[in-house]
């Protein structure tokens, strides 16, 4: 391998780990931030003395992945019905 071709690859590496320690710090303290502002107004909002279940206090998101999961339950219970049905009479052979 010659001279030039080590520089480069040693300038791609070094550049390859000032871009990981670049985006480990950026991940690491906007995670930090964003938690330690929320976690009091979520503890709030669900220690609310309200009639709405906890499930659905986290607004529309939480309120949409339920009815999707009651309509796919649901779904799924039919059509296990209808595979006991019809494995519970078999068709006649002729």
């Amino acid at each position: 391998m010659s001279l030039a071709g080590t520089r480069h690859s040693t300038k791609s590496l070094l550049n390859l780990l000032a871009l990981c320690q670049i985006t480990q710090r950026i991940v690491n303290t906007a995670s930090h931030r964003q938690s330690e502002h929320n976690v009091p107004g979520k503890q709030k909002l669900f220690q609310e003395g309200n009639v709405i279940p906890v499930h659905l206090k986290g607004g529309i998101a939480d309120a949409l992945l339920y009815r999707a999961t009651m309509i796919l339950r649901a779904d799924e219970m039919a059509y296990a019905i209808y595979q006991l049905t019809t494995t519970s009479f078999p068709k006649k052979l002729d």
